[in-house]
């Protein structure tokens, strides 16, 4: 199945949310988060000077921004960005993705260890944010924990390890905590969870920057289907009007002074068999 470019030229985007109508996302190394009509109008929603990622609302509205290379979330108003959480004292490098569940808590993962210069790969953690900013780890020894989803009825956090090519999922505990943590899918060989999302079937669609595809599966990793595109997929989201768009962000490179040259970063479509549950 071909997809359909929404939006090109962008540095590189991540962190694609379906909210109020229209998908939301960062151009990490353009500064930006950025909301896009399904028409291709884009708005600028506030500048992030230290490389935006994971998004994510609080109940009463406020955006939650995954300031990556200074290691906090940050919060959004629609007036003033403010520090929401310093994790810095918490996450052993940069921070990436979230997933905000409806109690106002977030969850967010990092890289573990210097990947852009080749550093000797390390663990990491996942780290629970409260609505009131206070933090704390949740979840040790994950290997590059990235994109995130909650189940609908809010009782489980499926995680996507991209350097442990598989889909890990955790119980969570009335308190935010995670219990019974345990592989939900492994990824077919040569593909790697960076974003993903759920669909209403229980599948999640992982976008594999190794292989240049999203994938579908469900839980023991049976693989439905597989969407191709012609350079990395980084992230993903289904959204639309009726739910069942699925939108694919894609790049040609991840490293941050070619994506600022290369400008490769787009948006681009294809329709999905179900639609969008859970969270993001």
């Amino acid at each position: 199945m071909t997809t359909t470019t929404l939006l090109d030229g962008l540095c590189f985007g991540e962190g694609p949310r379906w909210h109020e109508g229209r998908l939301w996302l960062s151009d990490m190394h353009a500064h930006q988060v950025l909301a896009v009509s399904e028409d291709g109008q884009v708005e600028t929603i506030v500048e992030v000077p230290n490389w935006p990622s994971g998004l994510g609302w609080l109940p009463n509205g406020d955006l939650l921004v995954v300031s990556m290379t200074d290691r906090r979330v940050l919060r959004y108003d629609g007036k003033n960005l403010t520090t929401h959480a310093d994790l810095s004292g918490l996450a052993s490098y940069h921070c990436n993705d979230m997933v905000v569940a409806t109690t106002g808590q977030a969850y967010v993962g990092n890289f573990g260890f210097d990947l852009q210069a080749k550093a000797e790969f390390k663990t990491a953690q996942l780290i629970c944010v409260e609505p009131d900013g206070s933090a704390r780890i949740v979840a040790q020894d994950m290997s590059f924990p990235n994109g995130s989803v909650i189940t609908p009825d809010g009782k489980t956090l499926i995680v996507g390890e991209t350097f442990g090519s598989r889909l890990t999922a955790f119980d969570i505990l009335s308190d935010g905590s995670l219990d019974n943590r345990r592989i939900w899918a492994d990824l077919p060989e040569g593909a790697v969870p960076d974003g993903i999302c759920l669909d209403a079937e229980n599948g999640i669609w992982s976008a594999s920057p190794s292989s240049n595809e999203c994938i579908r599966q469900v839980a023991g990793g049976q693989v439905t289907h597989r969407i191709a595109v012609s350079q990395g997929a980084f992230a993903c989201m289904l959204g639309g009007e009726r739910g069942d768009t699925l939108f694919i962000l894609t790049s040609g490179s991840s490293d941050s002074e070619e994506c600022s040259r290369l400008r490769s970063g787009r948006v681009e479509t294809v329709p999905a068999p179900h639609p969008h549950a859970g969270l993001p």
